[in-house]
Parts: C-alpha cells; sequence; structure tokens
C-alpha cells in the first residue's frame, strides 16, 4: 500500500487526549493515537506531529480565569509539551524514534526548534513533536501547526479531530447537517465554516497546503487518509 503523501503534518487538539475524561490523559487514547502513527511511519511516511494543550489549561479567557491573556498562553505553551512528552512515551514504547522540539527553550525534555534540524529528523524516519506553540502568546496550535507545517515543507495537514469531517453546521447540534468531502479555502470562508482560526486558515490557503479533517479517534483512519482513501473532508485551493 502506498502513501499519497511523502511528509505530513498531523494536528491533534489537547482535549482528544482526554478520551471520555474530563481532564489529563487517557492511555488508551495515547496507545491508538500511537499505533495508528507508527502504521504510517512503517509505510516510509515523513510524520511531524502539534497538539494542542486544552486538557491540561486552556489560557484563553481572562474575565474567567483572572490571568491576563499573554501569561496564560504561556501557561498554555507548557501544556503542550507536556502533552508531547506524553505522546513521545507513547511513540517510543512501541518502538518509534521521536524528537520533542519546544518553541520554549527548556533543554532538560526538549530539543530547541530549529527547522533544518527537524526536517534532518523527519528525512531520517523519526517523528518530530513540535511543542509549546509558536512560543508567542496570541496564537493558537491551529497557528503553530500550519506554520511548522510550512516550514518543514509538508504536503498536507491532517486534522484530527472528533468528527469525520467539516459539515454544513455542527452536526453534534444539528442532525440534518450534511457532511462535504472537498471544499475549497474560499468556500470555507463564504459558508463561515470554522476548520480552524482563520490566522491558521489563511497561512494555509496562501500557501497552497491541503487541509484534511478527519476522525483520529477511529482506529485505523490515519492510515486511510495518508493512503488516499476518502475518509474526512479534503479542503484546497
Amino acid at each position: 500500500m502506498l502513501p499519497k503523501y511523502k511528509r505530513i503534518l498531523l494536528k491533534l487538539s489537547g482535549e482528544s487526549l482526554m478520551g471520555d475524561k474530563s481532564f489529563g490523559f487517557d492511555n488508551a487514547v495515547i496507545a491508538q493515537y500511537a499505533n495508528d502513527i507508527k502504521s504510517i511511519v512503517d509505510l516510509g511516511v515523513q510524520v511531524a506531529v502539534v497538539i494542542g494543550g486544552g486538557n491540561i489549561y486552556r489560557g484563553m479567557n481572562e474575565a474567567e480565569t483572572g490571568i491576563e491573556r499573554a501569561h496564560g498562553d504561556y501557561m498554555g505553551m507548557l501544556a503542550t509539551v507536556i502533552n508531547g512528552m506524553a505522546l513521545q512515551a507513547g511513540l517510543e514504547k512501541i518502538g518509534v524514534f521521536t524528537r520533542l522540539q519546544s518553541a520554549i527553550k527548556m533543554e532538560q525534555v526538549a530539543e530547541p526548534y530549529i527547522r533544518r534540524r527537524a526536517i534532518r529528523h523527519v528525512e531520517k524516519g523519526r517523528v518530530v513533536i513540535f511543542g509549546a506553540g509558536t512560543g508567542n502568546p496570541y496564537f493558537t496550535t491551529d497557528t503553530a501547526g500550519s506554520l511548522r507545517a510550512i516550514e518543514i515543507n509538508a504536503d498536507v495537514i491532517l486534522k484530527g479531530t472528533r468528527v469525520d469531517g467539516i459539515y454544513t453546521a455542527d452536526p453534534e447540534k444539528d442532525k440534518t447537517a450534511t457532511k462535504f468531502d472537498v471544499i475549497t479555502f474560499q468556500e470555507c470562508i463564504s459558508k463561515n465554516l470554522r476548520v480552524m482560526d482563520m490566522t491558521a486558515f489563511t497561512l494555509c490557503m496562501e500557501n497552497k497546503l491541503p487541509i484534511i479533517v478527519f476522525d483520529m479517534n477511529k482506529a485505523g483512519n490515519l492510515k486511510q487518509v495518508v493512503t488516499g482513501a476518502k475518509v474526512g473532508t479534503l479542503v484546497k485551493s
């Protein structure tokens, strides 16, 4: 089975790591994600990963938390490094070589983010996990995912979510919502479909980087997407 994409960036939300819990990690989810990533590494696909931090800390609402936005965003960045370490442990347990790179320096746990080094790691078959977002407050991990994908010349961003694609409305709230198999960037904007935050989305659109939104919680879906099966929704120019 030949992969359709040579180099991918997988974007995962921190919340997805919780499984059915209300906080932290579900070890079964981490194990499933690790096995799914291993299945595409075994095909020769070069893999980079960006994970959010929402399962540990979401620092967006200053009025609610009493913590100023920039300070809260840095706390969220540190949460993404914890998630990166958890996924790294899950991958290494099953024999996948990894590197964790952080946009905030913390040499004891992660390499500093260096673009050329990241590219060299993926070329050698290591899974590179990018932590700490962009290293700047006011940017989401969606933006970090888009930025890193462009920087390492990824062929596609695979956005793993709880739903199996992009719908006309939220399928968890509206039972009449219908799914798109393929949609353009412009259609997403005109229909006001929230695929990612606008900064991240615009980065992908301007650099003609396709996005595939799919259900990461269904084991085997990642391999299906990478080998070109009609899974999820493709957003393209």
